[in-house]
């Protein structure tokens, strides 16, 4: 929500400065529809023939995220850390009995206490994927760290793309707010017969091109890239703490020590408490007794 406050600061502190400072909303607002169609209809044909579909989608889903916020909150770091205590305490006693939450996700009795974790492809596939590996003796702590790492780079690589393809967008609508200026100036020379008063709402005009192009490109377009970059970054450290347990089970701490390790590595603003979690790992471990 903090994107949507920060979008109505914007407009009410640029357009309401310019007409306090005496400025004619009349000949924006005369000009916003024209202007609009030919920068914001060439940014976005630019952007459809710079990107793939998978981008564009991504991008979309992105910019919801931009206003939504981070998907995963304090109390989902503290179920990750519950669910890899369950399923890392399950694999010292049984790796019979641990395989068939891994081979089945869906239908695991330990994976629908998390129904949002579970929910998550990604989250899944990392825990399922590096348990199942172990299980077949691929169990060198420095080994699965460095794959774990390798995935997540490559996931967080490709978070990323929705973020550089707006970006790009803002680094090109300057040039199309003067793309549209100049043809507002070819518009205002066909009528240079006109009186002055005319000629001058025409230049006017011209020039909201200018202004629009750098307005989109340095008060909203940019920003909104920058607080997709920030949000998904911020998502993709909830599936380190996945490698954090999992690796530091490989160097044989017990389960709940894991979870200490990887509640250590969260983000102070969400990182659950040592009580919380405390708290959390005896109510599972009175419901296994």
């Amino acid at each position: 929500m903090t994107s949507i406050l920060g979008i109505v600061i914007t407009l009410v502190m640029v357009f309401g400065g310019y007409a306090f400072a005496g400025g004619k909303m009349e000949i924006i607002l005369h000009s916003l529809p024209h202007e609009m169609i030919i920068i914001g209809g060439a940014a976005v044909g630019a952007f459809v023939v710079g990107n793939d579909m998978h981008v564009i989608k991504h991008t979309l889903a992105d910019i919801g995220k931009a206003i939504k916020g981070p998907k995963w909150k304090r109390q989902d770091y503290n179920d990750v850390l519950c669910l890899m205590f369950e399923l890392l305490r399950l694999a010292r006693e049984s790796a019979v009995r641990v395989e068939a939450h891994i081979e089945n996700p869906g239908e695991s009795s330990i994976f629908k206490r998390y129904p949002k974790i579970a929910g998550d492809k990604d989250a899944v596939e990392i825990i399922c994927d590096t348990i199942r590996s172990i299980l077949m003796n691929f169990n060198n702590p420095h080994q699965v760290e460095e794959l774990l790492e390798k995935q997540l780079e490559a996931m967080a690589h490709d978070s990323q793309h929705g973020a550089h393809a707006l970006q790009k967008m803002a680094d090109g609508l300057p040039a199309l707010g003067i793309v549209a200026a100049v043809l507002g100036v070819i518009k205002t020379m066909a009528s240079i017969d006109k009186p002055p008063e005319v000629l001058g709402q025409m230049i006017g005009g011209a020039l909201v091109g200018t202004f629009l192009g750098v307005f989109l490109a340095y008060g909203l377009v940019g920003p909104l890239s920058d607080k997709i970059a920030a949000v998904q970054s911020q998502d993709q450290r909830f599936y380190s703490l996945i490698r954090e347990t999992i690796v530091a089970s490989l160097h044989l701490h017990e389960p709940q020590m894991c979870v200490e390790v990887a509640r250590r590595n969260v983000p102070k603003k969400d990182r659950p408490s040592f009580g919380d979690v405390e708290e959390s790992l005896k109510a599972l471990k009175k419901e296994a007794a």
